[in-house]
């Protein structure tokens, strides 16, 4: 699949996100989508063609069944997810597949409390309409309360962020270091990859590892002088990467 950017790109087109929109619901001709949005065959064809080459819709061969050539019916194949979530101290960008595999192979994922819808799919009988609408029903419920959790936590990192900040006024110096600060900040718990933060900002690789270096030096002195000289934590605990040198 196509990066953040790409995917951007590609559905800022609002032909592009109807096509995708009836696409879902069942496959389609494009002499079909061009009817029902009242487009020329042609730039459904080109919209297409763009969506396959990203690899958001993929395309069979049905026979015609008036003898001629074999027609193209377009259908979406792959699921996606794309998140942005932008504020004031936020801005944080996702793109990623969608897990694949039957209700079993989900059912370490999902939350407690669907054993039974797991077992109605895990069966290979139809599922009848009024009981689909029953289970989705009370997916649609998760759903809306995972999301209403989710937003809390946003806006919690939000708050965090924008209370952090007078610190990192005062922890650093210059724009790099600041910069360095909010790279930590966006990632806590993983290593900055030097080599790309230096290259976002344009500055030489050791200057960046300077940087680190300096900046590392004053969090274990902060840190120090708020826990002690001596730091303790319990059996098993991880260090904070930036405490590892």
């Amino acid at each position: 699949m196509p990066g953040f950017d790409d995917v951007l790109s590609i559905l800022e087109n609002k032909s592009r996100r109807e096509i995708l929109e009836l696409l879902t619901k069942e496959p389609h001709y494009a002499l079909q989508l061009s009817e029902l949005l009242q487009i020329s065959q042609q730039a459904v064809v080109k919209h297409l063609g763009i969506l396959e080459k990203a690899g958001f819709v993929s395309v069979d061969k049905v026979p015609s069944e008036k003898g001629g050539p074999p027609r193209k019916v377009y259908k979406v194949t792959e699921s996606f997810c794309l998140r942005l979530d932008l504020g004031p101290r936020l801005f944080k960008t996702s793109g990623k597949m969608m897990p694949s595999g039957g209700p079993m192979r989900l059912s370490s994922k999902l939350p407690s409390g669907l054993e039974e819808v797991i077992d109605t799919m895990g069966t290979r009988r139809r599922i009848p309409m009024n009981e689909a609408m029953s289970i989705l029903s009370e997916l649609q419920m998760r759903l809306e309360k995972l999301d209403e959790q989710r937003d809390a936590l946003i806006a919690l990192h939000q708050q965090v962020m924008m209370k952090v900040a007078p610190s990192i006024e005062d922890l650093t110096d210059n724009y790099e270091e600041r910069q360095l600060a909010h790279a930590m900040l966006d990632q806590p718990r993983r290593p900055v990859d030097l080599d790309l933060f230096s290259q976002s900002i344009r500055i030489q690789s050791s200057q960046a590892e300077g940087i680190m270096a300096g900046l590392r030096d004053r969090l274990i002195r902060d840190l120090a002088r708020s826990k002690g000289n001596v730091i303790a934590g319990g059996e098993g605990a991880p260090l904070p990467w930036w405490l590892v040198r």
